[in-house]
């Protein structure tokens, strides 16, 4: 069986663009809004319990981006590793699986 290998280019292509995208994405605004927003209940406004709630939002956002882009990440994996991918089979020669 040929086995066909892949260029940087053609496997960039097949992965897609790529996940970093600089950081600054909707969640970073969102978090750094909510510490905006928990700064000004709990100094301005004088609403300590509500400026420490609001408080709490940023590490969840951020938590639930990255959970989404770790799953981003692992369907694009499973999808160039699949048993006919090329890379597949460069990874299995590698690790001496077949």
């Amino acid at each position: 069986m040929a086995s066909t290998r892949l260029s940087e280019r053609e496997l960039s292509e097949r992965i897609g663009p790529d996940a970093d995208d600089g950081g600054f994405g909707p969640a970073f605004f969102a978090s750094a809004a909510s510490v905006v927003l928990s700064l000004y209940y709990y100094f301005v406004r004088g609403n300590r319990r509500l400026g420490t709630f609001v408080g709490l939002w940023p590490p969840t956002i951020l938590a639930f981006a990255i959970y989404l882009d770790q799953r981003e990440m692992r369907r694009r994996i499973e999808s160039i590793t699949q048993p006919e991918s090329a890379i597949r089979e460069a990874i299995d020669s590698v690790m001496g699986s077949r």
